[in-house]
């Protein structure tokens, strides 16, 4: 299956001034799957370590001299590492805090050799190292489960992606391929992004092993909560993981997840599913422009599960009828999506970071569902389930932070209009003129390219 990482791994491969790779991300993504289809095709020699599988490795990096570890782990593989010509790929490194040292020794003596690393838990493991981190040594990217673009291609739709890849306002929509594109949608979001699910339909069109192979990756993720703490920590970890899942897209209140428990320690929970990347949480921000960051309110979030088809098996939807999934539970599937999607549009070097805007006083609430910025703008994002839906949190938005522009998200077809509405914010009264992009929700990735068009 393609993925779309690979190209930036190719792009890192014949940079002058490379450094070590560190891939991040939560288990099961297709880190080991990726690292290895780039390593096998773009190197005449590929040795992989996994640190979790073969302990024994670990004593190699005991020394600071990468010259004698290549030595060491060449006798220990039976193979030569050359560099230049071999990549030496460090699996779940987490496992040894001292291999991850190691990597500034690489980029400072052996800068020819190509070195990536990975684990699924390495954000615990950088927290708490009492060793000296390798700040400025290493580059890091960040990889998510596949989007609906991968998704597409693991089912050999290339022809569908290349048209909404290439198609621009004031074309025609074909309501046939719009039809079959919510079709495959509705699939994805049964069925998720984990390439372990995706690579099981896409080879037999069958939904029968889809929630075996999902129950399985959500055991080995709870599995991992046993690194976290105490008993009642994995507690805490659990109700916020199941909590999450059915309530997603939802203001965090630690009240409603367990009257029982204090909030510090539902905190806690919040913050070491985050770190492993179980959870995304999307924070306030009152800020109009960039960085929005400035006026950050980190109390106030709301969560998204890892990945979409996780999140339905967990609440027990049955994959029976795909087609008519929507219908269920439809405005939070579809802000889930739509949050998966936006992630996966991050660029890969980058921590991927939303944001959203709330307003919570009597009489006047109003909510954003994504801020989404584009190069130095911002653009307020609402996503609806179906083809129509009030947009009055989106009109008081654009009025109070002088905005012109609007996104949705929604089932229609794309278009691209120019709208006057009467608003009403507090005691304020006044009339807006705005854009409003809408777009499919299957169309979120053509967002930035979108955006520069017009």
């Amino acid at each position: 299956m393609k993925r779309d990482i690979i190209q930036l791994f190719i792009e890192w491969k014949s940079r002058v001034n490379r450094k070590p790779l560190l891939v991040r991300g939560a288990r099961q993504v297709g880190k080991t799957f990726a690292v290895t289809e780039f390593g096998t095709q773009q190197f005449s020699r590929f040795v992989t370590i996994n640190l979790e599988e073969s302990p024994e490795f670990k004593s190699v990096f005991k020394t600071n001299n990468p010259q004698r570890i290549i030595q060491e782990l060449s006798v220990l593989k039976n193979t030569d590492i050359i560099p230049g010509e071999t990549l030496l790929f460090i699996d779940e490194i987490q496992a040894c805090p001292e291999a991850i040292v190691c990597l500034r020794y690489f980029y400072e003596q052996m800068p020819g050799l190509h070195v990536i690393a990975a684990g699924s838990l390495l954000d615990h493991t950088l927290s708490e190292i009492q060793l000296s981190m390798p700040v400025g040594r290493l580059e890091f990217c960040y990889m998510h489960p596949m989007s609906f673009n991968e998704f597409l291609q693991a089912l050999s739709e290339d022809k569908l992606l290349d048209y909404i890849s290439t198609y621009s306002f004031g074309e025609s929509f074909s309501e046939a391929i719009h039809l079959k594109l919510l079709d495959l949608m509705r699939y994805y979001i049964f069925i998720g992004g984990m390439p372990e699910a995706v690579k099981a339909f896409a080879e037999s069109q069958k939904l029968i092993d889809i929630e075996r192979i999902q129950s399985s990756i959500l055991t080995s993720l709870k599995y991992d909560f046993a690194k976290y703490g105490s008993k009642s920590q994995q507690r805490h970890l659990i109700s916020v993981l199941n909590y999450v899942a059915q309530n997603t897209g939802k203001k965090i209140k630690y009240v409603n997840i367990d009257k029982e428990v204090r909030s510090v320690n539902l905190k806690e929970a919040f913050y070491k599913l985050e770190m492993s990347r179980v959870v995304s949480l999307v924070k306030h921000t009152a800020s109009a422009g960039v960085p929005l960051t400035t006026h950050l309110n980190p109390d106030i979030f709301k969560a998204f599960f890892l990945d979409i088809g996780l999140a339905t098996h967990l609440c027990k939807m049955q994959l029976i009828d795909p087609l008519n999934i929507l219908a269920i539970n439809e405005g939070a599937l579809a802000e889930q999506f739509a949050c998966q999607q936006l992630l996966s549009l991050a660029t890969s070097f980058d921590e991927p970071q939303l944001y959203y805007w709330v307003r919570d006083e009597k009489n006047a609430n109003a909510e954003i569902d994504f801020i989404f910025q584009h190069n130095n703008l911002t653009f307020p994002l609402e996503v609806k389930a179906g083809k129509t839906g009030t947009l009055k949190s989106m009109h008081v938005y654009l009025l109070e932070k002088k905005l012109k522009t609007g996104i949705r998200l929604n089932t229609d077809t794309p278009s691209l209009g120019e709208f006057t509405t009467k608003v009403r914010s507090g005691t304020t009264h006044a009339e807006i003129t705005f854009k409003l992009l809408s777009l499919p929700l299957y169309m979120s990735s053509q967002l930035p390219r979108l955006l520069s068009s017009f």
